[in-house]
């Protein structure tokens, strides 16, 4: 029996389907209909006219007339300003991961002139340290790792390559549109460019086992991985749910998700025992595509042909291949498909995404579902007036960065000042009540630093840091007893010592093994992408900060450098309150201190040094005002 499946897309002309061999169960694909469209995240971007609060005099940009509006909606007001100190903290710690150092403290607050907070924003934007820090969190994404996964966990010897572009990529502010187009389409859009090809290991990052015995179970769950993750990171839907049924909630059809498969399936190379690379295109491609019954491999349905998600397209959205005389221009035109003006939903969802890390949380909660059982946004309009700027700055993340972190929302206090007024205390007591988990942002909402981060704030603090930039990854020495956990040669240790102190980024991306302070500080495991990493607080935390070797050599590292370069108590004291905590001790605190030194029966250094890793292991210094 043959079985027609008209493949109807509203009102759309896109191309449908086909046919299913003789052996295949029925399917039948629902069409999609004006309802399904009518999803806030399915409707088109729109040009929103921005609000006029009645009190003017808080705002700076735009951003703070939707919030202020919304504000003044529920009677709430925003906080004032927040002091010098911590606006640089705050600011450096977002842009580039790092804490600013003394002298651009004293620096920043002695700048007189009415532009420096947007000088010191431009100043770390244009920090190589920005694409260092923002990398990671696309990495997260990209389900990074530099090793295959599973038992064997192998090593992938040029996937360093692909962290390097990105990072290269954000420094030079790419624009996001081009952006997606080289990790979907590089080797079609750019064939003579190597870094082009790189991108493409975007698609490939995910785990894999290269030894499995049939390659067609391979190939199929390296490419249902792959289309999830696509579906994921740039459309934020969650459209692997569809690969063994329609999806439950979402109007994404099972034949949606095997439409989306098809475009990578002719430039997945696999090989056995060889582990996933870059993306290749065989053309002309000699594979048929189907979907998939029931999501298993050897249970073809109809025969379909490449396209994109219905409910997402359109007439005049539509996806389009452009074949040429050495590709089927699949992929390109899924590029040109996700950056189109009338994708409402890309510039939405890396909007949000860019949000969420300066805040927290996004305006909708749930980054990378935008669907029926994802979060409304708490400001619709903002987020849209948002989307809408973003694609006419030319998609330009450092625009948004800049636009966001200029605001006067993003510029609030986070905790009520020991010397408000009454009416203060009121006003925050309100917001506290109406708002608890500033989702209004009726204040800047406190976050705690990512284990990477917090390495790399006390190799900072303690002059350790290697600057260096790119290249393969770095192994430190790990634990005795975590090392017996491994293979042979898993984790052989970088020879050059000064290699131990690199940015995080830099540290080797085992998938099987996250380094142990990245693991108790809630790095995910690259085995999926990854919109939002959880928050926790557990015993091994503290324990790890108080106990491991990591931070006791560089407590007494800093310890010494303080010590050689400050003569007194005092001026040591002060010295690591600024290292540490980014200001000075306040005067309870002092008396603390000196009897904390008076009764230690130590010496001077071991003092200083234990009081170094008193200060690694306290809140203030793993959380951002």
């Amino acid at each position: 029996m043959t079985v027609l499946c008209a493949f109807a897309i509203g009102t759309s002309n896109l191309p449908s389907i086909v046919t299913a061999d003789d052996n295949a169960a029925d399917y039948v694909e629902l069409p999609i209909d004006e309802y399904d469209r009518e999803h806030w995240a399915f409707l088109p971007i729109e040009q929103v006219k921005v609000p006029q609060p009645s009190n003017a005099g808080w705002r700076q940009n735009a951003i703070d007339d939707f919030v202020q509006f919304e504000l003044g909606r529920r009677g709430l007001q925003p906080q004032p300003e927040a002091s010098r100190r911590t606006l640089i903290r705050r600011l450096s710690f977002d842009l580039t991961g790092l804490p600013p150092t003394p002298t651009q403290i004293a620096e920043f607050e002695s700048d007189k002139r009415t532009d420096a907070y947007e000088r010191l924003v431009d100043r770390l934007l244009d920090s190589p340290r920005h694409g260092e820090r923002w990398a990671q969190h696309w990495l997260d994404l990209a389900r990074f790792a530099e090793t295959d996964g599973f038992e064997h966990d192998k090593l992938r010897p040029n996937a360093w390559k692909y962290r390097d572009w990105v990072i290269a990529a954000l420094n030079d502010d790419m624009p996001y549109d081009q952006f997606i187009r080289l990790q979907i389409a590089g080797d079609e859009t750019d064939p003579d460019d190597g870094s082009a090809l790189t991108a493409t290991r975007f698609c490939l990052s995910g785990p894999d086992m290269p030894d499995i015995n049939l390659i067609d179970e391979r190939r199929h769950t390296v490419l249902n991985e792959l289309t999830s993750t696509i579906g994921e990171v740039f459309l934020g839907l969650q459209v692997g749910c569809a690969q063994c049924h329609d999806h439950k909630y979402d109007p994404i059809s099972q034949a949606d998700f095997y439409r989306l498969r098809a475009i990578f399936e002719p430039s997945v190379p696999l090989k056995k025992n060889r582990s996933l690379s870059t993306l290749s295109e065989s053309f002309p491609s000699a594979h048929s595509s189907h979907v998939m019954l029931r999501g298993d491999f050897r249970s073809p349905g109809p025969e379909l042909s490449p396209g994109a998600i219905r409910v997402v397209s359109s007439k005049t959205h539509a996806y389009s291949p452009k074949p040429s005389n050495k590709s089927a221009g699949l992929r390109t035109a899924l590029a040109d498909w996700l950056v189109d003006a009338e994708n409402p939903l890309t510039a939405r969802v890396m909007v949000n995404r860019v949000w969420q890390h300066h805040f927290g949380a996004g305006l909708s909660s749930t980054p990378s579902d935008f669907g029926v059982m994802g979060s409304e946004p708490s400001h619709p309009e903002l987020l849209d007036w948002l989307a809408s700027s973003f694609v006419k700055q030319g998609w330009s993340l450092k625009s948004l960065h800049r636009m966001i972190v200029t605001s006067a929302t993003y510029r609030q206090r986070s905790r009520l000042d020991k010397n408000a007024t009454d009416s203060e205390r009121d006003a925050w007591a309100e917001a506290q009540k109406a708002d608890p988990h500033a989702q209004l942002f009726s204040r800047y909402p406190r976050w705690r630093l990512e284990g990477e981060a917090i390495r790399d704030a006390m190799l900072v603090a303690s002059g350790q840091i290697n600057w260096k930039s790119g290249g393969p990854g770095v192994r430190p020495p790990l634990p005795k007893e975590l090392v017996g956990t491994l293979l042979v040669n898993q984790w052989n240790v970088t020879e050059d010592r000064s290699e131990h102190d690199r940015r995080s980024i830099y540290v080797f991306a085992r998938r099987n093994l996250r380094y142990p302070i990245f693991e108790v500080f809630d790095r995910p495991s690259a085995n999926t992408s990854c919109s939002r990493r959880d928050i926790s607080t557990t015993a091994p935390q503290s324990l790890h900060l108080l106990n491991s070797q990591f931070s006791l050599n560089l407590a007494r590292s800093m310890a010494e450098s303080i010590a050689k370069d400050h003569p007194t108590d005092a001026q040591r004291v002060d010295a690591i309150f600024l290292r540490s905590f980014s200001r000075l001790p306040t005067p309870e605190e002092r008396i603390d201190v000196q009897d904390f030194l008076n009764a230690s029966p130590s010496t001077n250094a071991e003092k200083l040094a234990h009081l170094c890793l008193a200060l690694f292991n306290s809140n203030e210094f793993v959380t951002v005002d």
